[in-house]
């Protein structure tokens, strides 16, 4: 990462800009590892590129802190304050959007499981409906009075 030098420290929108990406990525992670069920390697990826991550973004916080006292005493510290609150209200956002995905992408796979256990049913139905209508309709053609049935075979009782 490297920012422009303005005239005093550096420029702030793209310092901003920086850490927000950071936010961004920390919420991504915090989401990946929530998913992350039994995935040995790829739980151990994650928990390093976070550690990673929160360890530059507390570098960049003590860099910050050391190169601009002065600026805390001019009224630095309500514009921290607003950054760090911008920053967790976004990291909230993210992490909130990310659980609707996971939520919305639930419930279809529950709605589509549903919609084929109904059509499977439907069928089912259907084919129970047309036995039973095959079986009480009766025959179809006219069966002849001289054809042997298993009546004429049992005898006078």
């Amino acid at each position: 990462m490297r920012f422009s030098v303005v005239d005093v420290g550096y420029d702030q929108r793209q310092v901003d800009s920086c850490l927000n990406e950071l936010g961004v990525r920390l919420s991504r992670l915090a989401a990946r590892a929530a998913g992350a069920t039994g995935a040995g390697r790829e739980w151990d990826e994650i928990r390093e590129e976070a550690a990673g991550l929160c360890g530059l973004l507390q570098r960049l916080d003590l860099g910050d802190a050391a190169r601009r006292p002065a600026d805390a005493a001019e009224g630095g510290t309500a514009e921290r304050e607003a950054a760090e609150l911008l920053l967790r209200a976004r990291l909230e956002f993210d992490a909130a959007r990310e659980e609707a995905r996971r939520v919305r992408e639930q419930v279809y796979t529950e709605a589509v499981q549903a919609r084929r256990e109904l059509e499977a049913a439907l069928h089912a139905r259907q084919c129970r409906a047309a036995r039973a209508d095959e079986l009480l309709g009766g025959p179809t053609e006219a069966v002849p009075a001289d054809t042997p049935t298993a009546a004429s075979a049992v005898g006078p009782s």
